[in-house]
């Protein structure tokens, strides 16, 4: 009897390239992307917190939620077109 199991390495091959393609489309490795990702949705946590906040207090948190958006506007955005022409 033979066993027509494949072995699942081009499977693997596959995901580990799919894990590694976008990282390295914007110059970062997957740990650094990762990091990087965190740091973002930690921020939108917090913004999203200030927002339900300024919503029942609104004169609390008055401008956090705007902030946020322009800094992480400008991490993603602007930084990463300097960083990308910056390694051309």
């Amino acid at each position: 009897m033979t066993c027509n199991h494949r072995a699942p390495y081009p499977i693997m091959r596959t995901i580990f390239r799919l894990f590694k393609a976008h990282p390295a489309s914007v110059g970062e490795s997957y740990l650094q992307h990762m990091s990087v990702s965190f740091s973002f949705g930690a921020s939108m946590l917090f913004a999203a917190f200030a927002a339900l906040v300024h919503g029942i207090l609104p004169f609390l948190f008055v401008k956090t939620g705007s902030n946020t958006i322009c800094r992480l506007h400008d991490r993603m955005v602007t930084n990463r077109s300097r960083t990308a022409a910056h390694h051309e």
